[in-house]
Formats: structure tokens, sequence, C-alpha cells
């Protein structure tokens, strides 16, 4: 947690010196003009810092505040820092060209002032897309034939919700717009694959009603994932136990004789020295049996070698997707199985792009998402 939150703050740091060195360059402003927008730049860099101390101190409003202020100006901060690299590559690769050949082409390149001003513009439209977006909840539908269901069970309709982030900024209005989804689905089984919560304001009067009224007649289960330590661990778990989930942590439950659901804590409970983590996923699923489909709820969408075979479908999240293109390019160097649907030969594997934001609420490319699983029973199927 140490080394994530230094990373952070490191590269958000880079991040705003360089589009502070790009604004000056454009605009050739002194000191006057310098000093108060370096204040208003270390002010949003310590904007998350500030909401969380906000949060501890039970005042919620100014949080939220806080948290609105500092996580949009971060959404637009990433998506400007992007165009301005794009136009200083093609800066460099026109003046290169022009080295290259012995002609000038200086008509190519764009002055200083050109060169901020439309990754300015475009930045700004593409936050106001990426805003609109993440408000945008598409159902993602799947379909899994298998001939591990009772005989007597045509099929089994599940929905899955992940990375919602509960806090400051997911709430209200976002929240409903996923649950909404899921009540029309009316699902046997409604799982949450991690992050369900995001920080003490989780606990704001409202967040849970929504929940309570949602009862499958298989359940309601979860598991953890890496916010659930990062948030408090024992306070995420008494949110989500409140809101009907069953929080599976290493363990394995049989619903009513149709299927076996199992689920394993996120490894980032290794870090806070917690029992219960993933560790141990080999054995748990092994002593399932392979007569009934087995579904595995794990937050981080890897698949350990020994496991495949022992479970029919795993439900991850954690990626969203990368959440804010073009992310997405970094987030599948450490997670090549980003999103989607993906068949393993002996297991398949979903992972979900998420159904809230995590810090900046928008999304680029990456729309958020319900997922509706329908588990199809192969012996009664005809073709």
């Amino acid at each position: 947690m140490t080394l994530f939150l230094a990373s952070f703050f490191l590269v958000l740091g880079l991040m705003h010196g360089y589009v502070f060195l790009k604004a000056r360059a454009a605009f050739l402003f002194g000191p006057g003009t310098g000093v108060p927008v370096a204040l208003a730049m270390l002010c949003m860099v310590l904007a998350p810092v500030a909401s969380r101390i906000l949060e501890r101190q039970g005042a919620e409003g100014a949080a939220g505040a806080v948290s609105w202020a500092g996580f949009l100006w971060l959404g637009f901060l990433f998506l400007l820092v992007v165009a301005l690299a794009a136009v200083d590559l093609y800066r460099a690769a026109a003046s290169l060209a022009g080295f290259a050949s012995g002609r000038p082409l200086a008509a190519l390149v764009p002055g200083a002032k050109t060169a901020f001003l439309v990754p300015l513009v475009l930045s700004l439209a593409a936050s106001a897309w990426g805003f609109h977006e993440a408000l945008d909840v598409r159902t993602e539908r799947v379909v899994i034939e298998t001939d591990r269901l009772p005989a007597h069970v045509e099929r089994l309709r599940i929905c899955q919700i992940s990375d919602v982030h509960l806090g400051p900024i997911v709430r209200g209005d976002r929240l409903a717009r996923m649950l909404r989804i899921v009540r029309q689905e009316n699902p046997d089984l409604l799982v949450s694959t991690g992050d369900l919560v995001d920080g003490p304001a989780a606990r704001l009067p409202g967040l849970l009603e929504p929940f309570r009224d949602i009862r499958p007649a298989l359940g309601k289960f979860a598991v953890t994932g890496n916010h659930e330590f990062y948030a408090g661990l024992e306070q995420a778990l008494a949110f989500t136990r409140e809101a009907g989930f069953e929080v599976l942590r290493g363990e394995a439950r049989d619903l009513g004789g149709v299927l076996t659901l199992a689920g394993v804590d996120d490894p980032a409970g290794r870090g806070f020295s917690l029992k219960g983590h993933s560790d141990g996923e080999r054995e748990l699923l092994a002593g399932l049996s392979r007569d009934r489909f087995v579904l595995f709820l794990k937050h981080r969408p890897l698949v350990e070698e020994g496991s495949l075979g022992l479970f029919d479908l795993q439900l991850s999240g954690h990626t969203h997707r990368g959440q804010i293109y073009p992310f997405n390019h970094i987030v599948d160097l450490y997670f090549p199985r980003s999103s989607g649907l993906h068949d393993l030969g002996r297991s398949h594997l979903y992972v979900s792009r998420g159904s809230g934001t995590w810090g900046p609420p928008m999304r680029v490319l990456a729309p958020p998402e319900v997922t509706v699983i329908e588990i199809v029973n192969r012996k009664n199927t005809t073709h």
C-alpha cells in the first residue's frame, strides 16, 4: 500500500509538472501567474488525501465536494497529458523528418501555443464524453452451456456486479442505474466480485437500502477486492453483509443442490497479515465435487494453472478495462485477459469492466457494465 501511494503521488506530481511547463511555454507567464497556478495544482495533488482526512473526521459533505473536484481534475489531467504527449511526439517526428530530408517542415510543426490549446480542447471534450459514458451502464450477456446442472434445471441466470466503489462519488443515481438492471433481469443469483466499497463514506445513509430489496432465490454472495482492505476490512465486510451479501473468504457453498459457489479473498490481504486470503485456492477447488457446476468468484482475473479444470466459470473484475483510454494498454501488460469471456479449455473466465468508477467519475471507451450470465443445461438443449 505504501509503495502504491508513493508511486501514485510521484506520477501525479510529474503529470502536473509536465502540464505546468507546457502551459508556461505556451503563454510565457511569469511568477505573478505561475505561483498561483502552481499552488492550485498542489491543492489538486493533495485533494485525495484531504478527502480521506475529511471522511475520517465525519465531514462527509466536504469530503464529497473535495473528491468530486479532485477526481474530475485527475481524469481531465490524464487525458491532457496523453494529448500533450501525442502532440510532442508528432512535433518531434516532423522535425526529425525535416532534418533527415533536408527540407524544413516548419509549416507542419505547430507552435507552442497551438500545441497546448488543441490538446486542451480535445481533453475537455473527452472528459465531458467520459463523464457521460460512466453513467451509461451496459448490460453484457454471456451464455455458458454445461452438462453439470441437474436435469430439472433448464437454466440459471446470474447477475454480476463488480468494482462498484461505493463512496462519495458512486452513490445515489449511479448506484440506482446498476441495480435497476439487476431488478429487471430478476436473477437466480447475484454476485459481487470485489471492490463493492471504497472508504468510510460507504456507510452513508441510503446506500444499504437499494441492495436489501433484491432477494434472488439462490442468494447474494460477494468476495473481497483490494479496496475492501484499503478502506478498512471490518467496516467493508460489515457493510457488505448488512447489504445482504454473504462474503466468501476461501469458502464454498452448495446452492440448493443446483451449483457449487466458491470464492477467495483478494491477495491484498497478505499485506495486512490477514487470514482468509487467496492462498489455498487450488486446495479449495480440488475439494469440490466435479459432478456439479462450479462457479468461482475471484477479484483479479488471474487463473492459477493448477486450478484449471477445477471450476467451470470464474467471474472476476479489478481491471476496469483501463477505465480511461489509453490506460487500458498499461492494464493489458499486467492482466492479458482484461475484459470479456475467455475460453481456457477446461474452464471459462469472464472479466467485468466494472460497474462503477474508481477515482475520476468518467470512463472513456470502457463503459460500465452489469453482467448477465445464463448457465444453460446442455442436456435440455435441442440443436
